[in-house]
C-alpha cells in the first residue's frame, strides 16, 4: 500500500475542487502526454494524467441494483458519489479476487467523477507524441474504440484508453 500512498500524493490534481484543468496543463511535456499506467493482468494500459483526480487503495463497494456487470456498484468519496467500473469485465476478462495493490483511479469524464478498478497503478510516463500511433485496424469484428493509441515506452507497449468514448455510455 505503501506505493498507492506514493502515487495517491504524485497524482492529485488542482482541479479536483472544481472539475476545471486551466493550468494544469504546465506539467506535461510539450511535445507529449503524462501518462498514469496501470495493469490490468500482464497488459499495461495508460489514461491521459490531467483526467486523473486521484488514486484510492480498493474500497467496499455499494452495489446497486439492475446495472450491467461492469458496474460494480458506487462508492461515498468525501459527500461525492462515484461509480465505479470494473475494467477487467468491461474487457472481457476473468474477474479476481481484490488484492493488497487492487486500486480505484478516480477520473473526471466529460464532467462527471467514475472510479476504474484496476489490479494496480506501474508509474507515470511521459511519452512523446511521435512514440504514439493510432490503435490498429483489426476490421468491423474488433472494436476498438475504447482505444485512442498505442504507445511505446521503451520495450513496453502501453495501450490508451479513450475515457471520453469509453466510459461515456457507462
Amino acid at each position: 500500500m505503501a506505493a498507492v500512498t506514493a502515487l495517491e500524493t504524485s497524482v492529485k490534481q488542482p482541479h479536483q475542487q472544481s472539475g476545471v484543468q486551466s493550468g494544469v496543463q504546465s506539467g506535461a511535456a510539450a511535445d507529449g502526454s503524462q501518462l498514469l499506467t496501470f495493469k490490468l493482468g500482464d497488459e499495461l494500459y495508460g489514461v491521459d494524467i490531467l483526467r486523473v483526480q486521484e488514486i484510492k487503495g480498493y474500497t467496499a463497494v455499494t452495489r446497486i441494483p439492475n446495472t450491467p456487470p461492469s458496474i460494480k456498484g458506487v462508492i461515498n468519496l468525501r459527500g461525492t458519489i462515484v461509480p465505479i467500473v470494473e475494467l477487467r469485465t468491461v474487457f472481457g476478462m476473468p474477474t479476481i479476487d481484490v488484492t493488497p495493490f487492487t486500486v480505484i483511479i478516480v477520473v473526471v469524464v466529460r464532467e462527471k467523477v467514475m472510479g476504474l478498478v484496476v489490479d494496480s497503478v506501474s508509474d507515470v510516463l511521459t511519452i512523446d507524441r511521435q512514440d504514439i500511433q493510432p490503435p490498429p485496424a483489426f476490421g468491423s469484428r474488433v472494436d476498438v474504440s475504447c482505444l485512442s493509441g498505442i504507445a511505446k515506452s521503451g520495450d513496453k507497449l502501453v495501450a490508451l484508453l479513450d475515457i471520453d468514448r469509453f466510459l461515456a455510455d457507462s
